[in-house]
């Protein structure tokens, strides 16, 4: 049995970018950490599935999101304690769980459901599909993003999660979230 996940503690506000794929998640997260000057948690997976792909040519697997999940942790665990304020996270296991969701047919780990409870973000800004799709090799769903941003959308209601839908091209959507974490602090 897993052992259950542990966020350090810190008086920091922790703010999750999250969306579908190819909607600009990682440059919203960095152009943040750069305005408030402060850490930013990058997203493990994309690294970790991108290594699996060229060394076995391999997918992701259910069992890949339980190693995502807890690494991602463990890195906002290491950052959480360096961070000015506020700590930008590019993801975090609502976005995991969805995709789970989206990709494995409604399937997600139920310990991974489980510790999305133990975990606790101030607020979430989730990036809308208003940005042109960018083919890479981790990318899959190019016709699904409404679905994916739908589901995701779900998932934050059916847990009272805190959000904003953030528009527009990327200065819009800086100045948006800019905006709305000014407010936070």
């Amino acid at each position: 049995m897993e052992k259950d996940l542990k966020q350090i503690s810190t008086d920091i506000i922790k703010v999750v970018i999250n969306g579908p794929e190819s909607t600009g998640k990682t440059t919203l997260t960095k152009q943040l950490a750069k305005y408030f000057n402060t850490e930013y948690v990058q997203e493990f997976a994309r690294d970790y599935l991108q290594e699996k792909l060229d060394l076995k040519k391999e997918v992701c697997s259910k069992e890949d999101l339980l190693v995502i999940v807890k690494e991602q942790v463990k890195l906002e665990n290491k950052l959480s304690s360096k961070a000015n304020k506020v700590l930008f996270l590019d993801t975090n296991i609502i976005t995991t769980i969805n995709w789970s969701i989206t990709h494995f047919d409604g399937y997600c780990d139920p310990w991974i459901i489980k510790q999305a409870e133990f975990l606790k973000y101030d607020h979430y800004l989730i990036t809308n599909i208003d940005i042109p799709w960018i083919k890479d090799d981790l990318r899959d769903r190019p016709n699904e993003r409404e679905s994916m941003l739908s589901s995701l959308i779900n998932q934050h209601d059916i847990r009272g999660l805190k959000y904003s839908i953030i528009f527009g091209d990327k200065d819009e959507r800086k100045s948006q979230s800019i905006d709305i974490i000014k407010n936070l602090i």
